[in-house]
């Protein structure tokens, strides 16, 4: 029993010591040891001897081991072992006292020590089973955590891959937006580049426009001035002669010339400034316009312009401006540009058609085909409204939708930028009004209608 007694023991110490991985020299010394006890307790069994000295040797030393594993920390994995074991030592122990003080009292007890010896080794077998089941939980429960943390490290393994991609991926969009906001900004300088020629381009069509119109009043005060000079030289001769008739008509001549002369000279002057008004840049604050006024002079300088870059053109204007208009609150030169750029629009859309009948074989459609452009005022409920109309190739629905898109346009390539339209809806937005178009495109081949109209309304 002994013997069997000392191989549980050293199971148990194996299991919850964890000798052979903490403590392989203790572990070989232990085996040599419980070797020779178990030989001599083989002996002991085999001779049918028993030596009380040596079994409370035994017992010491067992006693020995239950309080150093119950009271050092660093044995505290050896709990189990003491409550497994203390019940069959102390009952060995009780029992080899009393046979060896009282022998008489022991032989009378002796069924009961056995008893209490044999509930001694079942709590032991119990709380080997036990304990083996709790030290597979255990067991169950280190592996899990194990995969959990093996788990954790593979996630933050992860965790730091994705970081490393997310700081990747950072540093590239960083680039990428240098880069986006380096072409934004070389597409807003070429985009102001490109206003700005816009600007350019309108400001010389002005300016040939204005060429023309104030060569005529020059051309009146030269003509004009030749005659009076004349008519002083007339004056001399009457006055040495003493006709007072004659010197009372040539001065009433020379008086009517003069007016003459101041009135172109005015005009000239009034064209000068209208000049200049247009091509210094615009304050952005608002004056009362004669819209009427302001429409005439830019349908004019339009037509002149037009008329100096190509002598061949032609075109009829008829105007429709409704008196009680009077002045509106806008900014003149900017809603000059916006009825100049539709002005010119419509010269071209009518110069375009009649160039397309030019080349049809009935000539006599083209004969017929008088290119005409309105341009009209009405005064309406809550504002003004300008028109201009011509009777051209006219815009199918796929371009009228498209036609106040930036850089969008129908003319040949280096004949427009696009951002005529565009920059006139923004500038008429801007003054709280509203740019539309309507226009029809029904055949120009077949000589069949077609016209464009834009309304231009602003709110007084």
């Amino acid at each position: 029993m002994d013997f069997i007694l000392l191989i549980i023991a050293f199971r148990f110490l194996q299991t919850h010591a964890q000798t052979k991985e903490l403590y392989p020299e203790w572990q070989s010394l232990f085996l040599k040891g419980l070797i020779a006890v178990s030989c001599f307790l083989a002996i002991q069994v085999i001779f049918n001897s028993t030596d009380i000295l040596m079994r409370w040797v035994a017992h010491s030393l067992n006693l020995y081991v239950i309080y150093a594993a119950y009271n050092r920390n660093v044995f505290s994995p050896l709990k189990p072992y003491v409550y497994a074991f203390l019940p069959v030592v102390l009952i060995h122990v009780i029992q080899d006292f009393t046979k060896l003080v009282a022998s008489d009292f022991y032989h009378s007890w002796e069924n009961w020590f056995d008893t209490a010896a044999l509930f001694g080794w079942i709590w032991l077998v119990a709380q080997f089973i036990i304990n083996r089941k709790q030290r597979k939980a255990l067991e169950l429960e280190r592996i899990k955590a194990a995969a959990q943390e093996l788990e954790f490290k593979k996630s933050q393994k992860q965790k730091d891959a994705l970081e490393i991609q997310v700081a990747e991926r950072t540093a590239e969009i960083t680039a990428q937006k240098e880069s986006l906001e380096k072409t934004l900004h070389e597409l807003r300088a070429a985009q102001s580049q490109l206003v700005h020629s816009e600007k350019m381009a309108s400001l010389g069509e002005l300016t040939a426009g204005i060429a023309h119109e104030i060569q005529n009043p020059l051309n009146f005060v030269n003509n004009f001035s030749e005659l009076n000079k004349e008519l002083l030289e007339e004056l001399k001769v009457e006055l040495a002669k003493g006709d007072l008739d004659e010197i009372k008509l040539i001065v009433s001549d020379l008086e009517a010339n003069e007016e003459k002369i101041v009135h172109h000279g005015k005009r000239a002057d009034a064209i000068v400034k209208g000049m200049l008004q247009h091509s210094r840049s615009s304050t952005g604050v608002k004056e009362p316009t004669n819209i009427n006024e302001l429409a005439d002079e830019y349908l004019r300088l339009s037509y002149h312009g037009l008329r100096a870059k190509d002598k061949s053109f032609n075109a009829s204007i008829e105007t429709d401006f409704d008196e009680e208009v009077g002045t509106v609150d806008v900014i003149p030169q900017e809603i000059g540009r916006v009825i100049l750029n539709l002005v010119n629009n419509a010269f071209y859309a009518v110069s375009e058609k009649k160039k397309i009948l030019g080349t049809l074989e009935d000539t006599e459609l083209a004969k017929s085909y008088k290119p005409t452009v309105w341009v009209s005022t009405k005064r309406i409920s809550n504002g003004v409204e300008i028109r201009v109309k011509d009777n051209g190739t006219g815009m199918p629905d796929s371009i009228k939708e498209k036609i106040f898109q930036p850089f969008f346009t129908t003319k040949p390539s280096g004949l427009g930028t696009g951002l005529g339209l565009s920059l006139s809806y923004d500038i008429v937005k801007a003054h709280g009004g509203e740019l539309a178009v309507t226009s029809q495109a029904s055949g120009v081949e077949t000589g069949q209608e077609s016209w464009t109209e834009f309304f231009i309304s602003l709110t007084n």
